[in-house]
């Protein structure tokens, strides 16, 4: 969803050469990508920040809240902490630029689809710089109250999410199948209460449990 039609079409033709992806739907602002998500029923909506009338984190809040099982992708020419904070807490599954290569998007898409949640390199690396400035004071109280209740190995995978691996990887990490370590993750979103994979990543950031070397 974009307000520039020129990167629509751009989008639509290496999406419609993927074997594995079809194009649904397109908008043109945030209200009509809201009516698509509930009508087209799409897996994935690529949306951009910056459109007429209603912005793409508010269609993004209005599609999580509502009934499609959508997961959104957030790509703009924008990486602002205030957008990238903005589409996390509205919902988003991922954060990408427009400067990205196709590849890369595409690649975005499918893991989004699989479930996984995705953030460019160069704003993780932001995220990242930003939690571990915080002061101790700030993240020190979480992990002996709301991660009390998960496993060892749920807090080793909690870890691995926060570093920002995929189900593959920790499957690959932890000697598991990624069937597992799907199931590890549906149970960490279970017992901490998390909307999504990019909030399980902020809880690992805020309970001390990533940062620049995250493995324990």
């Amino acid at each position: 969803m974009d307000d520039q039609p020129l990167v629509r079409t751009a989008l639509q033709m290496v999406i419609a050469q993927a074997d594995d992806m079809e194009v649904v739907g397109e908008a043109g602002d945030g209200a009509e990508a809201v009516r698509l998500a509930k009508d087209a029923a799409p897996d994935v909506i690529v949306m951009d920040i910056r459109m007429p009338g209603m912005d793409g984190i508010e269609a993004t809040r209005r599609i999580a809240a509502g009934p499609s099982a959508a997961q959104v992708i957030v790509l703009t020419t924008f990486d602002e902490d205030e957008y990238v904070y903005g589409a996390l807490r509205a919902g988003a599954a991922g954060f990408l630029v427009k400067d990205m290569a196709l590849e890369e998007i595409l690649g975005a898409i499918r893991v989004v689809a699989a479930g996984d949640a995705l953030i460019a390199p160069g704003i993780t690396r932001r995220l990242i710089k930003d939690f571990t400035a915080q002061p101790p004071s700030t993240t020190a109280a979480a992990p002996t109250g709301r991660l009390q209740g998960i496993t060892d190995r749920e807090k080793e995978v909690l870890v691995l999410i926060g570093a920002g691996l995929t189900n593959t990887e920790i499957a690959h990490e932890l000697t598991i199948s990624i069937a597992t370590a799907k199931t590890y993750v549906t149970r960490l979103l279970a017992k901490l209460g998390a909307r999504d994979r990019v909030h399980l990543v902020i809880l690992a950031y805020e309970n001390g449990l990533a940062g620049p070397s995250p493995h324990p």
